[in-house]
């Protein structure tokens, strides 16, 4: 059947890896169209209240691929109003003390000789290191190469990058912190934010040592937060998609790719009967779930024989409490790192599943009308990751991270309006006259029987380049593209957003019109 619509390019999720390609290309003049491909929205309503599916925190906001992708969106300054920096960029909390890290050299070194004056000297050689490392990154990451390469001139231009790029000699992450003493507390405050930064599924300390700077150093070189969260960073790239003449449906789905000599052709949209025709497809979904989209049509022999094996093996598990302003202490800032009693290597203890490390972010602050007063409230957001294997279920999760809460927090539970997790499947809890009520998931708006998936975390069997990568970014149809997080996992959010420009950047090769189009809009955007 020959398709009646066509579009240059379609895009299957809503993730930031596939919004920005999807954004570039509207830019670049390629007519593009969104399906959301099942990926729900970040947030859920209850009774005026947003609840979380998942925590965002823009980390890739001093990247060098990020400023290019607003410079040729021309929001570069548009954008930065939007955000605020975060005094301070977080914290880690442990029954012993609390660490916060400001963006200020002078207070960052004063909390240091604080709470930790033995390894004072030890901090300001790491961080001295750090700043070194990212600045090697930065001016690498500036370079308009595709990470990780494909084709032979791909791999000819970032290799050529790569000679310029530190960590990449053998060293471990362990190396970085080889001074410390075995144990001390500042390793924690290192490697824990790093790993709730990636999205392979492993431990902070046990990152390719690049990737852990690179995490480490965009929780510590100025974090920017949007008010509106990872709903707003989605609305501002659908705006610019629209402004484009670019089209989105988040409620679709494509039911099948059309593949025809080997090339995928088209795409069938889930309830249509006539199929979409594209040239290409881009995509936040791992290789294995494109070609079943496919039906295993159009794979080529290279991707059957060799397309890089990875796993689930983890999920960001998170659960969201609603609770009044006034039971939340002042002092907690908006990025937290929760370490529960007897549960950090400080002090050797092995570590204990039902007592996890938790990543809490506050906010957003929302009003509702509570009796005659209008009580201002505060959205807590709490995530764990949840191994796959691991000894705790999905079904007493929810009680570990709370348990995890009462340690820091005690009487936020108790305070608390409403608690919920989408990912365990267990109702809603209303919290009515300190008395709980349990409101079934099929009853809530949007509501489905069951668990949502989490966000999945990945290990690799065979480490990609330089210890970074999964999926390559051209799938394993001609005509495909990763965005996803299989193909720099290590890298996290800055991982996606490298994808989305090395994807952009592969398709808008493929048409001179729109190459040319492309060294002409940058010509003027250097020159302005």
């Amino acid at each position: 059947m020959t398709p009646t619509r066509y579009y240059d390019v379609v895009v299957l999720g809503r993730s930031i890896g596939c919004l920005a390609t999807a954004a570039l290309l509207a830019r670049r003049d390629f007519r593009v169209l969104i399906l959301g491909q099942g990926s729900r929205p970040p947030t859920y309503d209850f009774e005026g209240f947003p609840l979380r599916r998942r925590t965002f925190t823009l980390l890739a906001a001093a990247s060098p691929v990020w400023l290019r992708t607003l410079q040729e969106l021309a929001q570069a300054t548009t954008f930065k109003r939007r955000t605020k920096q975060l005094d301070p960029m977080f914290a880690v909390l442990s029954p012993e003390r609390t660490v916060e890290i400001p963006p200020e050299s002078e207070l960052f070194a004063r909390e240091i000789e604080r709470e930790f004056p033995e390894v004072r000297q030890l901090v300001d050689e790491l961080y001295a290191s750090f700043s070194e490392y990212n600045a090697a990154i930065d001016a690498a990451f500036e370079r308009d190469a595709v990470w990780p390469p494909g084709s032979f001139w791909e791999r000819f231009e970032t290799n050529r990058v790569v000679r310029e790029l530190p960590l990449i000699n053998g060293e471990t992450a362990q190396d970085l912190l080889a001074k410390f003493p075995t144990g001390h507390p500042y390793r924690e405050v290192t490697t824990i934010p790093a790993g709730f930064a990636t999205d392979l599924a492993v431990p902070g300390e046990q990152l390719p040592p690049l990737a852990l700077a690179r995490l480490h150093g965009a929780w510590t070189r100025g974090v920017h937060a949007l008010p509106g969260g990872e709903s707003e960073l989605e609305s501002f790239f659908l705006d610019r998609i629209r402004a484009h003449g670019g089209e989105y449906r988040l409620a679709q789905r494509a039911q099948q790719l059309v593949v025809r000599r080997g090339q995928v052709v088209g795409v069938l949209e889930d309830g249509e009967e006539e199929p979409v025709g594209t040239g290409s497809v881009v995509s936040d979904l791992s290789g294995e779930a494109v070609a079943d989209l496919a039906g295993g049509e159009g794979i080529t022999a290279r991707a059957r024989k060799d397309w890089p094996r990875l796993t689930v093996s983890a999920g960001r598990f998170v659960v969201t409490l609603c609770v009044p302003s006034r039971a939340l202490p002042r002092q907690l800032p908006p990025e937290s790192f929760l370490l529960p009693q007897g549960n950090t290597r400080e002090h050797s203890h092995p570590q204990n599943p039902r007592r996890p490390v938790v990543h809490l972010q506050r906010g957003p602050r929302v009003s509702r009308e509570l009796q005659r007063d209008t009580e201002p409230v505060e959205i807590l957001t709490a995530e764990t990751i949840l191994p796959s294997r691991g000894t705790l279920t999905l079904l007493e999760a929810r009680e570990a991270v709370l348990s995890t809460l009462r340690t820091h927090l005690p009487f936020v539970e108790d305070q608390a309006l409403v608690i919920d997790s989408p990912h365990d499947g267990l109702p809603l809890w209303e919290m009515r006259n300190r008395r709980r009520h349990e409101i079934d998931r099929i009853h809530l708006p949007g509501g489905v029987a069951g668990p949502e998936p989490m966000e999945y975390m990945w290990s690799v069997d065979t480490p990609g380049f330089l210890e970074l990568s999964g999926e390559p970014i051209r799938g394993p149809i001609p005509g495909t593209y990763l965005v996803g997080r299989t193909v720099l996992p290590a890298l996290g959010q800055e991982g996606s957003l490298l994808a989305a420009w090395g994807a952009a950047r592969a398709i808008t090769r493929r048409d001179r019109t729109r190459q040319k189009m492309r060294r002409q809009m940058w010509s003027k955007i250097e020159t302005s």
